[in-house]
């Protein structure tokens, strides 16, 4: 299988999988390739919400500097 079915097909767990096994069928492509479709779509929302929640921590409490490292 090609790497991007294997991230896609990562992506299908629990509910998601359960949604890809559903819409792939009805999809115009392979069932396969709309599965890894499917699960990228979920694998990228899923890094883009952890980023979102680092850059909201990271601004809310940013990290202090030393005096001696503005000199």
């Amino acid at each position: 299988m090609e790497l991007h079915k294997t991230v896609g097909h990562a992506g299908l767990i629990g509910w998601r999988e359960k949604v890809a096994d559903v819409v792939a069928p009805r999809a115009p492509i392979n069932d396969d390739t709309a599965r890894a479709l499917i699960g990228g779509a979920f694998f990228a929302l899923s890094v883009y919400y952890v980023i979102q929640t680092i850059i909201r921590v990271v601004k809310e409490y940013p990290v202090p500097v030393a005096p001696a490292l503005l000199v």
